[in-house]
């Protein structure tokens, strides 16, 4: 099963960063399991919405909000990966 993985992020937030680097490690090590999507909440208004997006990091893990800060890539990996089953 893939696992969808929705980043949202702003370009003037500083922990930002630390959420793509943590979702890109993710998808590094699980490669095809996973499908990401990364959007900007200024620019992505309309998915930010359907969401309720009100704070930057925020984790979307298939359709529901995981983690609304930057995790540590092991603690997002087994997050994705609990949602594999």
């Amino acid at each position: 099963m893939v696992v969808l993985l929705e980043v949202f992020t702003s370009k003037n937030c500083p922990f930002c960063p630390k959420a793509i680097a943590a979702v890109e490690e993710a998808v590094k090590e699980l490669g095809s399991q996973v499908e990401y999507k990364h959007y900007d909440v200024n620019e992505d208004v309309d998915k930010t919405m359907e969401y309720k997006i009100m704070s930057v990091p925020t984790i979307v893990v298939n359709g529901r909000v995981a983690f609304r800060d930057a995790p540590e890539p092991k603690r997002l990996i087994s997050k994705i990966k609990r949602n594999m089953k």
